[in-house]
């Protein structure tokens, strides 16, 4: 069985860099995905504008070690990369006691499909997160 994950889409907002108590890097990222909309009757339809409308979904992207470096340091908000990864599942209880879930993409790669961090004169590129812990 296989668990793989693979978008393109564009950074919606800056990345956030943090490290654990133990060193570790991670960065989080959101990732923009569009799809045509459809109408009640399952049928594409064109905006105001006579474009095919879009339904737009947003993704969190955790990446560590090494790929979060790189990542928190070329990307930027609307960056066009494609991630690939694997899905992932939590679940905690919020401060009222009230059991929440969440699933997010554990990248494994980021690639860099357009230009990076105007600060960084960077062109683009690709990352592999190979030191990536496995989290359960």
């Amino acid at each position: 069985m296989t668990n793989i994950v693979i978008l393109t889409g564009r950074i919606a907002r800056d990345p956030e860099t943090r490290e654990t108590k133990s060193g570790t890097s991670v960065t989080g990222i959101t990732v923009v995905t569009d799809r045509p909309a459809r109408d009640k009757d399952g049928k594409t339809y064109k905006d105001e504008n006579g474009y095919t409308a879009k339904d737009s979904e947003f993704h969190r992207v955790t990446c560590f070690n090494g790929l979060a470096k790189t990542v928190g340091q070329y990307c930027s908000k609307g960056q066009l990369v494609s991630v690939q990864g694997r899905l992932h599942y939590t679940q905690w209880d919020d401060q009222d006691g009230v059991k929440r879930y969440g699933c997010e993409i554990l990248a494994d790669k980021v690639d860099f499909l357009s230009r990076g961090n105007p600060q960084s004169g960077e062109s683009g590129g690709e990352s592999d997160n190979r030191d990536a812990p496995e989290i359960d």
